[in-house]
Parts: structure tokens; sequence; C-alpha cells
């Protein structure tokens, strides 16, 4: 049996992409700005494009094949802070999740994608980007060394440079 390490597979071909909540391990920084903002878990999560064309549903059974042709942005969500906030979130998910992390991606594709659906089932596609949900908390500096106080916390929502199309059924 051939295995397939996470990099050569394809990429739309990512079962359990969408797995646990890991955490992050963060140093405690003794030179700290008055402010900054640590990330402390992240979750790979498919980031749906939500513009017209980029899901499908089909079945029960047989094949799907679907294209799209779009031009679009994907862009980073937070539960709670301010739009400062949210930078600081994805400057330090750049740092501590992933390089590919941004606050946003364009998206001009012509991707093809073909499925076969299981036997009295419905398959659906889903086109997006290959990002993460990752939980952050930003502090004020105590202004004694190190550590620092809580002054906000949140999750927010983060797009990557990968983009995909993302497939799963069921039964209606």
């Amino acid at each position: 049996m051939n295995s397939v390490s996470a990099e050569e597979a394809d990429i739309n071909d990512r079962t359990d992409w969408e797995g646990e909540e890991t955490a992050v391990y963060e140093p405690e920084r003794c030179d700290n700005p008055s402010t900054w903002v640590s990330i402390t878990s992240k979750k790979n999560y498919h980031v749906p494009s939500w513009w017209n064309g980029t899901k499908y549903k089909d079945g029960p059974g047989g094949t799907m094949s679907v294209s799209v042709t779009k031009s679009g942005t994907i862009t980073a969500e937070m539960t709670v802070g301010a739009e400062s906030e949210l930078k600081a979130v994805v400057a330090k998910a750049k740092v501590s999740v992933s390089a590919k992390v941004g606050g946003s991606v364009s998206v001009t594709t012509g991707h093809t994608y073909t499925h076969e659906i299981s036997k009295n089932k419905y398959g659906h596609l889903q086109y997006g980007s290959w990002g993460y949900k990752v939980s952050w908390t930003k502090y004020r500096s105590t202004g004694n060394g190190c550590g620092g106080i809580k002054i906000a916390s949140g999750k927010a929502t983060l797009p990557s440079s990968e983009t995909g199309w993302k497939y799963w059924e069921t039964a209606s």
C-alpha cells in the first residue's frame, strides 16, 4: 500500500483537514512592546468563498465535475476586536501558525474538479481557501519586565494562499 504525505497529496483530497484544534507555543516575552497579540491555538479550516458559482450539489450517485472561473477576495474574520487587532492577529499568525496566512487572498481561477459520488448519496463541492481558525489574546505590558495583562481575546478565521475544492457527501 502506498503512503502519501500531506505535502504530496492532492490539495483537494485532504481527508479530515478540519481536525482538532491544537495549541500554539508562545514563549514568554520580557522585552514586550506596550501591547502585543499571541496566537493561542489553531485549527485547519476550509474558508468557503461565498460568491455565486462556487458551491454545488449533485446526485444521488454518479460523478460530479465542476469548473470555476471566478475572481474574488476571501478575507479574514474576527469575532471580537477592531481592525487594528485583526492586523496584529494576522501578523502574529504569519510567525506562529504559517507564513502562508494573510488578511485576505485574491482568487482568480479556472479550476476544474471531478469526484465520484457514492451510490444513493449527494455530493457537495465548495470552493475556498485552505486556511485556519485561530484563537488569539491581546496583552498590555505590566511595566515590570516579563508578562502582561490580558485586554482582549477572540477567534479569527484566516484564509491562506492555498485554494481549492472541498468535497463532502450527505444522504439528501
